[in-house]
């Protein structure tokens, strides 16, 4: 039922006259289900697999032999690992970049194309790259490309577009990914023999286990390394079923242990989310990396990692070749042939590196089944077929004794495959992460842990163990430390099993060749002779190999290539590989999508007491940092401009009401609050009467705005203040690690959300306040400046006398949950004088007039008190306050910016807020805040300028849009009521 399909249709359909491709019968154990066809397309042809099937399994069983290009050279290729550890076959479905097609799940309707081509897989425009290879040898860009210098951006342009991957869509959706936050006694990484053996006794000593596995299903080698038997199979259904009826086990298939950090913390990465798991102690049984053997071609599609071809047959049920040689150097490369040869695959030849043989019974099995076994040979080249796309034979000659190819003993060998099972590469990144120290075992061709910290344990092949009974029993002895490390159980941990008596990898898998192309990284196109010329240039230390070369710097991170990379510098100095060591590992060590790596996904939205009625007088809403404010309230016929002058006018002839309850509001009280605050804010505190407000201004360290509001007193030991609506979460925070430092004696509440708060401004201010509240509101009761306490609309109320807006102004505060009661009985009290609501685009307009700054919009992360001009408001002479010792530095030089007041020329084109100020052909400044003034009939503004631009009177020159210079004049501020007597009526 797979194979090639003629047309993409709603029906499964197969062409009787093409061949079915290459699934095979029904296997035990595999991961597909025949009953459920999946249908997808790739480079513009239909295809059809089966559910859980891989892309790279589906499109394997139908025959498709090249599904990727390489990255440098454009070369073709296949499969390689079968098990995410390459990238010969990533591909794009959609907006989907870089799928690994070894492990991504088949999905109906995708389609697929290959990453890294031009003009599509087949025709790849790029592959002419291969044939000047020669001319391309490693670190050739740090040499070319430089002179002349002017044609460097071009050769730039064109290697980068060489050098891409998929192509980014910029409509693609926004993907958010949650978060999740986990805790286990003890995490076990990696599904195999090992990780659920360790995870069952721990389990069963006692502790809470969690075991995590990045493949789609459990058993790693048990259920693909199989050497022709049944046994695997059972020990793994065996184990599974202990497993299942042990409830202190979780198991998560398909997640990845990508990183490990202090504290036993692992970021767990699956589909859908990163957990955050914090266990008490790990267990890695993360097994290891089949590794690559270097020869001439070894990179053409056919040519694979012989647990590539297991995990084809016993995961997707598809046959990996027709006719087979196996390359090998141990007792798995003997199993491996095995299995080929029991399910249909022609073994041609083994070719065993090793001049003795295998001596263990699957070498006599092999032999008794008329297999013909090379010992002291290796596979010196691949034979591609005619189109260069396939395998078509394999070339194996006699080793010497020193391990060297002798060519003239060369003999070809027809083949469409050549299987690969040379050695291992333990999975040790976590183990590098968590700081183990390793050491090189002779035995085992591998690192091995020697010193592991507390709390960290290994298990399995990772910890150079390779038999199945003995990573059993290394499993086994890794859960019982891993329980009695934490106390739990009372079992006697046994020891650890003996070490391999024949070594599972070979000490030198690599041959030269005088036509190159025998690839050590496929992911990078890196080539014997890359090393050997990078060597020959003084790159002979591992880690500047590694920056030279680049090898492990791909999507693969050096699965498939550092450890030959290590043996090929050590052999080319002469050192032993222990003394070479290892590239560092940094998590992640596996690619994670960037989409859980993101943050939030989402904008959290503060709404005040008063949303519902705001919504109800149909505003439109605007962000001002977490808070949805209204930005104006239309009016039927008028436009937007329109109906935010009638806003200003309505607060300077008559009557308005703004919702300010998004202001920070705090509370300090305590004997020591008055020392508290002249330490925080540069003015006076101390001395403030009961009763009385102050402006005050916030710096941080270096002397620069961070924050503004204003302080009322309302007891000698209790302070209520505002600050910015942006800066209340920053303010707090800072305010309690300061006073964690100083240990005043003071308490610090952050009231903004059990308080809301309305300004109440205008002309007629003071009598819709009358009408509501049992104050006296007059002006020598209740005067510019002050505070009181008491009840408005019934509702117990602080009301501050300020003037932003720069009419007879009250900010009152009341209980959150009576905001909406107060705001209605001042809208019924006020409709006789016209009140009406305003939002922030006339609170701006007024405050402009009356030339008060913004935090953050009329001052940058940059801005002193004396370029915001708010010298006034810095009292220099107090004891200390923070950013004091910056200002008084700041003091002794000159002004690069000051902030200053200006007046448009009539007839000018309007600035917008950051246009430039010019002054003959240099920048001069930049416009902060702009808007046209009906009360002033011009275009009013504030903007940053040179000092020397700064004295009234002065004109000067602002570029707009389109680059027109329009004419300004600087003036004083305010520009409205200058004297400020509007306020004290």
């Amino acid at each position: 039922m797979t194979g090639r399909l003629p047309t993409v249709t709603s029906e499964l359909v197969v062409d009787p006259e093409k061949p079915a491709g290459a699934r095979l019968p029904e296997v035990a154990g595999e991961w597909i289900d025949r009953r459920r066809p999946v249908m997808f397309s790739f480079e513009g042809e239909p295809y059809v697999g089966f559910a859980g099937d891989t892309v790279t399994s589906a499109l394997w069983a139908a025959g498709v032999r090249v599904l990727g290009r390489s990255f440098k050279y454009h070369r073709p290729r296949g499969v390689l690992s079968m098990a995410n550890h390459d990238v010969n076959a990533m591909m794009q479905d959609g907006t989907k970049l870089n799928l690994r097609a070894d492990v991504t799940p088949l999905r109906e309707g995708m389609k697929l194309v290959a990453v890294n081509t031009f003009g599509g897989l087949k025709k790849d425009r790029a592959r002419f790259l291969d044939h000047l290879s020669p001319l391309l040898p490693v670190g050739f860009y740090y040499k070319t490309f430089h002179s002349p210098k002017w044609m460097f951006p071009r050769w730039e342009k064109m290697i980068r577009a060489l050098a891409g991957l998929g192509t980014v869509k910029f409509d693609t959706p926004r993907i958010r990914t949650p978060k999740r936050y986990d805790f286990t006694d003890v995490l076990v990484v990696g599904a195999g023999p090992s990780g659920l053996s360790a995870a069952l006794a721990a389990a069963k000593a006692g502790a809470k286990v969690v075991i995590v596995d990045e493949n789609a299903g459990v058993g790693g080698s048990l259920g693909y390394n199989r050497g022709a038997e049944d046994e695997p199979l059972t020990v793994l259904a065996n184990l599974m079923e202990a497993v299942k009826a042990e409830p202190n086990i979780d198991l998560r298939l398909g997640t990845v242990a990508a990183g490990y950090y202090a504290d036993h913390w692992v970021p767990l990465v699956d589909e859908d989310r990163m957990t955050k798991m914090r266990a008490r102690a790990v267990i890695v049984a993360s097994g290891a990396y089949e590794q690559p053997a270097v020869f001439h071609n070894n990179d053409l599609p056919g040519v694979m990692l012989a647990s590539a071809a297991q995990r084809l047959i016993y995961r997707y049920a598809v046959k990996p070749m027709n006719e087979a040689v196996v390359l090998v150097a141990n007792t798995d490369g003997y199993r491996a042939c095995l299995d080929l040869h029991r399910h249909g695959v022609k073994v041609a030849a083994v070719v065993d590196l090793r001049h003795e043989g295998e001596a263990s019974a699957y070498g006599a099995r092999v032999e008794r089944m008329g297999i013909p076994v090379f010992r002291g040979h290796c596979v010196y080249e691949a034979v591609p077929n005619r189109g260069k796309t396939g395998v078509a034979g394999a070339v194996i000659c006699r080793l010497s004794q020193a391990g060297e190819p002798e060519p003239r003993t060369a003999v070809t060998l027809p083949c469409d495959g050549i299987a690969m099972s040379v050695g291992w590469a333990p999975a040790a990144s976590l183990l590098y992460q968590a700081s183990a120290r390793m050491r090189y075992a002779a035995e085992v061709q591998q690192f091995v842990p020697q010193a592991l910290p507390p709390g960290i344990f290994a298990a399995g092949r990772v910890n150079g163990v390779y038999t199945l009974r003995n990573k059993l029993k290394d499993g086994e002895r890794a859960g019982l430390a891993a329980a009695a490390y934490l106390g739990i159980g009372r079992v006697e941990v046994p020891a650890a099993p003996p070490a391999e008596g024949v070594s599972p990898t070979h000490p030198y898998p690599i041959f030269d060749h005088p036509k190159g192309k025998n690839f050590v990284d496929f992911d990078e196109d890196l080539q014997l002779k890359d090393f050997l010329n990078a060597v020959q240039e003084g790159f002979d230390n591992i880690e500047l190999l590694k920056r030279y070369t680049t090898v492990g710097m791909g999507p693969s991170q050096g699965k498939h290539s550092n450890m030959n990379a290590v043996r090929i510098l050590a052999r080319m100095t002469g050192q032993d590989i222990m003394e070479i060591g290892t590239t560092t590992a940094r998590p992640f060590f596996h690619p994670v999508p960037m989409s859980h790596l993101a943050g939030r996904g989402f904008h959290p939205e503060r709404l005040t007491p008063l949303h519902e009625r705001h919504k109800a007088a149909g505003a439109r809403f605007m962000q001002a940092g977490a808070w949805l404010r209204p930005e104006y309230y239309p009016v039927p016929g008028k436009t937007r401009a329109e109906a935010i002058r009638e806003e200003v006018k309505a607060v300077r002839t008559a009557v308005g009401l703004i919702d300010v309850g998004t202001l920070g509001k705090m509370e300090v009280y305590g004997p020591d609050a008055g020392e508290f605050l002249e330490r925080v804010y540069t003015g006076r505190f101390a001395n403030m009467k009961v009763g009385t407000t102050r402006y005050a201004v916030m710096l941080d360290e270096s002397g620069v705005i961070i924050d503004d509001g204003v302080v009322a007193r309302l007891s000698e030991q209790m302070f209520y203040f505002t600050t910015t609506t942006s800066g209340s979460v920053a303010v707090y925070r800072e305010l309690t690690r300061l006073n964690t430092m100083w240990r005043l004696n003071v308490g610090i509440v952050n009231a903004t959300g059990a308080y809301g708060a309305i300004n109440l401004a205008g002309p007629r201010s003071r009598e819709v306040l009358a009408a509501l509240t049992d104050l006296d509101v007059s002006e020598q009761a209740f005067p510019f400046l002050a505070v009181r306490e008491g009840l408005v609309a019934g509702i117990p109320a602080r009301l501050m006398r300020v003037g932003f807006v720069g009419e007879i102004g009250y900010e009152i505060h009341v209980p959150a949950d009576c905001t909406l009661h107060v705001w209605d009985s001042m809208m019924e009290a006020g409709k006789r004088f016209g009140i009406r609501p305003f939002g922030v685009e006339a609170q701006r307009m007024l405050r402009l007039e009356k030339g008060h700054i913004i935090i953050g919009q009329d001052t940058d992360g940059l801005t002193t008190p004396y370029e915001a001009n708010l010298g006034w408001a810095v009292k220099m002479d107090k004891r200390f306050f923070i950013g004091q010792r910056s200002l008084r530095i700041l003091q002794k030089k000159p002004l690069k910016q000051i902030l200053v007041g200006f007046l448009l020329d009539e007839g000018g084109l309007a600035p917008k807020e950051c246009h430039l100020i010019i002054s003959g052909n240099r920048i001069a400044g930049r416009v902060t805040s702009v808007g046209y003034s009906e009360a002033m009939g011009r275009v009013v503004g504030l903007a940053f300028i040179d000092p020397a631009l700064s004295q009234p009177g002065t004109r000067f020159s602002i570029r707009v849009d389109g680059g027109t210079l329009v004419t300004a004049q600087v003036v004083r501020t305010p520009f409205y009521d200058p004297e400020g007597q509007r306020q004290k009526l």
